[in-house]
C-alpha cells in the first residue's frame, strides 16, 4: 500500500507551560488522510513532542499501512526514536517506549528530523489546540502530574 507519512509537532508556551499537539498523516501523493490537534494542559516542549507523535501514530493505526515515515522538527525526538540519543529523562521514558511499541507495528520505519519551516501545518494545529484550551473550548488531555503517562 506504500508509505504512510506522519508529521507531528508539540508546542508549549513556557517550558513547562500550556501545551498542545498537532499531527497529520498523508499518503504517498501527499493527500491528507487525517489530522490530530489536542490541548494537553501543562507540559514541557519535549513531552508535547512525544504526545504529538503518539497521537498521530495511534490515529493512523487503522489506515492499513505497513510502512511509515515519521517527520518531526524535534531533533531530540528524532534522535531518541532512532537510538542515536539515549532517553535519560524519567518523564520521557514511558512516552519513548510507547512510540517504539507503536512503530513495531510497521514492517519498515524511517524517522527524519525536518526544519520547522516544513512542519508549519502541525505547528498551527498544536498552537490552535493551546488557544482553544486556554479559552476554555478544549479540555486538557493531561492531569497535573501525569505528563509522562499516556
Amino acid at each position: 500500500m506504500g508509505w504512510l507519512s506522519v508529521y507531528s509537532d508539540g508546542a508549549a508556551r513556557g517550558n513547562p507551560g500550556p501545551a498542545g499537539i498537532g499531527g497529520q498523516a498523508k499518503d504517498e501523493s501527499g493527500k491528507l488522510l487525517l489530522e490530530v490537534s489536542e490541548f494537553l494542559g501543562g507540559a514541557t516542549c519535549n513531552v508535547a513532542e512525544y504526545y504529538a507523535l503518539i497521537a498521530i501514530l495511534e490515529a493512523g493505526k487503522g489506515l492499513g499501512y505497513d510502512r511509515v515515515r515519521v517527520y518531526t522538527d524535534s531533533e531530540l525526538l528524532a534522535n531518541q526514536v532512532t537510538g542515536i540519543y539515549k532517553v535519560k529523562s524519567k518523564t520521557l521514558r514511558p512516552l519513548h517506549h510507547r512510540v517504539k511499541a507503536l512503530l513495531e507495528g510497521f514492517q519498515a520505519v524511517e524517522v527524519e528530523h525536518i526544519p520547522r519551516e516544513k512542519n508549519t501545518a502541525c505547528d498551527a494545529l498544536a498552537n490552535r489546540a493551546i488557544d482553544e484550551g486556554l479559552s476554555g473550548v478544549g479540555k486538557a488531555v493531561l492531569e497535573p502530574g501525569d505528563e509522562g503517562l499516556f
